[in-house]
């Protein structure tokens, strides 16, 4: 059984070769100039510790012969010069060698972050909003900056170490073979120990992502601005203080553990190897003083056995590191090649112009859920139709339109733009032509004119084109005021930001919808919640002009808002159970005239 088990071992450290082609390929697009000079300063620094040995060999005999014939000093101090410049040599190389890790990790950190950061712009929602996924990426994103180079250092030092280690053979074999087989056999015990604790840490390190996660997130609670008034009106600084104190504990104690184990094998096993050397150290004295061999074999081979075991020790810690940075380098490619969803569609128009939207018999529901979030809805809606949908918190509301932007697709049924398929649709084309605000829409730190101009990318530098959303968004009267108008910094993150209220980012975020002029379906989730009701009023009255044309989809609370509609839906456990015009419903007395009355009584 124990066999069974080293020998696992040994055949998991095989892999650790598995990325390591990957990696080298990387570093060598990254840099080839910078990766040519490692691996040559990674050649002379294998060559020159067995010169050195071998150099030393010679300064050893020629002082003992020139102090019994009491001259030819010259002879030894060849030797130590040409030491002296081995040893020059040595320090520029390994110098060398640190440089160009200094470089090559600045390069190399930024590659590997654009190669995840482009990989997460090709993911869908789903895989955002799917914990286990994004604890992948999670751990991709923590190490993956400085594993590939590690991998890539290990990698030039273990042939660093083969050809030290084969200059030092080649020497230590004409001691003794029985040498070179104590040398080897001495540091596997060391390799194992590393192999295996490596592994428990990778997984140690892997399972608690979401407490990691937690940690980062409580860190970001007491921190950050945007939630520094809550946590002080709240008074909850104790409690998450507390908690992240707790969360650390845990983490702490798992790590305590770790490095305690790891720290006693590593000393008992390194003991090991210094009692083989001193073994061995005894046995080339004991040869010196039979006269077997002379003073300056005996340095040589003692200090050729001592660099030997060091170097030999080094490979295996290195191979042991490998595997290490190989496991680490699994969640990377992991993440980076996670199937994507084919984007099928290439439609550019549909089939049956000016048709407008059809929800036909839609279903959807959440991964890992049981529930349906929407169940058999059908609708339709022709183009300059403003549609007003009406429902309870939960009730299904934005997953309509999540479905409707094609952030998620219909477990059932079928959305058609124009008689065709949502899904047949090139899904840029179509987003093309969808304006959105979402109620928690992102504040970006950016200026005034790139927080709207991100509306469309494609001109979000075109500053007359910010002009006039921001007229339609009714923001420019404020953002006339601001400091530097559509150049003001907004938030608090940079020098000289501004902080706008509530209302006036409503406007922001409706402007930045009014962007895509070309977009005929305008899509506004509670787009007025923190704006007052005569604002409101007039923003309504202005989109309603603005999008004679355009078909409007409108989530709002407000019944003030939801009467201008051309269409109401009242949407409740994710079914549609009433349709109509404000007036309709109101006659029909069901659950839309309820709620209207219920707000309407607030207002008396």
């Amino acid at each position: 059984m124990r066999t069974s088990n080293i020998g696992n071992l040994l055949r998991q450290s095989l892999g650790v070769f598995r990325y390591s082609g990957r990696a080298i390929n990387l570093v060598w697009t990254t840099s080839r100039n910078l990766t040519i000079i490692f691996g040559v300063l990674t050649l002379a620094g294998g060559i020159l510790p067995a010169a050195m040995a071998y150099i030393g060999k010679f300064i050893v005999d020629a002082v003992v012969a020139a102090a019994q014939s009491k001259n030819d000093i010259y002879r030894p101090l060849m030797f130590v010069g040409l030491e002296a410049i081995a040893v020059i040599l040595l320090a520029a190389s390994q110098r060398g060698q640190s440089i160009c890790q200094s470089l090559l990790r600045a390069l190399l950190g930024q590659r590997v972050n654009e190669l995840i950061l482009s990989k997460a712009l090709t993911l869908e929602l789903p895989q955002f909003e799917d914990s286990e996924f994004y604890d992948k990426m999670t751990n991709a994103r923590r190490e993956a900056s400085s594993r590939p180079l590690s991998l890539v250092t290990r990698t030039f030092g273990l042939v660093q170490n083969a050809l030290s280690l084969l200059t030092f053979g080649a020497l230590l074999v004409k001691f003794s073979i029985w040498a070179v087989i104590i040398l080897v056999v001495a540091a596997i015990p060391s390799f194992i120990g590393e192999t295996k604790f490596a592994s428990q840490a990778f997984r140690l390190f892997s399972w608690r992502a979401p407490e990691t996660r937690q940690q980062s997130y409580l860190e970001t609670l007491v921190a950050r601005e945007d939630f520094a008034k809550e946590v002080q009106l709240y008074q909850l600084g104790d409690m998450l203080l507390r908690r992240y104190r707790n969360n650390f504990h845990q983490l702490f104690h798992e790590d305590k553990d770790l490095t305690l184990r790891r720290g006693l094998w590593g000393y008992l096993l390194g003991l090991l190897s210094n009692i083989t050397f001193y073994i061995t150290y005894a046995w080339i004295v004991i040869e010196t003083v039979a006269g077997r061999i002379s003073l300056g074999d005996m340095t040589m081979y003692i200090t050729v056995f001592r660099q030997g075991q060091a170097t030999f020790s080094g490979a295996l810690t290195s191979i042991g590191g490998m595997y290490e940075d190989n496991l680490y380098l699994s969640n990377l490619y992991e993440f980076l090649e996670a199937e994507v969803p084919t984007r099928v569609g290439k439609a550019t128009k549909g089939v049956e112009l000016n048709d407008g939207i059809r929800f036909e018999n839609v279903s959807f529901t959440y991964p890992g859920n049981n529930q349906p979030a929407l169940n058999n809805i059908s609708f339709h809606l022709k183009p300059g139709e403003k549609l007003a949908i009406v429902g309870e918190n939960g009730s299904g509301k934005t997953t309509l339109i999540k479905l409707l932007t094609r952030l998620y697709n219909p477990d059932s049924g079928k959305i058609l733009l124009d008689g065709l398929d949502l899904q047949e649709w090139d899904v840029d084309i179509l987003r093309q032509r969808i304006g959105v605000i979402f109620q928690n829409f992102v504040r970006y730190q950016f200026t005034v004119g790139e927080n709207i101009g991100v509306g469309d990318v494609q001109r979000i530098d075109d500053k007359k084109q910010w002009e006039m959303a921001a007229s339609k968004g009714m923001a420019k009267p404020f953002i006339e005021k601001l400091p530097d108008n559509f150049s003001t910094q907004l938030g608090k993150w940079f020098k000289d930001g501004q902080e706008l209220s509530g209302g006036q980012w409503q406007k922001i975020a409706l402007a930045r919808a009014f962007m895509r002029t070309d977009a005929d379906i305008l899509v506004l989730d509670e787009p007025t919640s923190a704006i007052d009701a005569q604002a409101e009023f007039e923003i309504f009255e202005r989109i309603r002009t603005l999008t004679k044309h355009q078909m409007v989809f409108l989530i709002s609370h407000r019944f003030s808002t939801v009467r201008m509609a051309n269409k109401i839906i009242v949407i409740e456990g994710g079914e549609l159970i009433e349709e109509g015009t404000h007036e309709q419903l109101l006659k029909k007395g069901a659950r839309y005239a309820e709620l209207f009355t219920l707000q309407a009584s607030g207002y008396r």
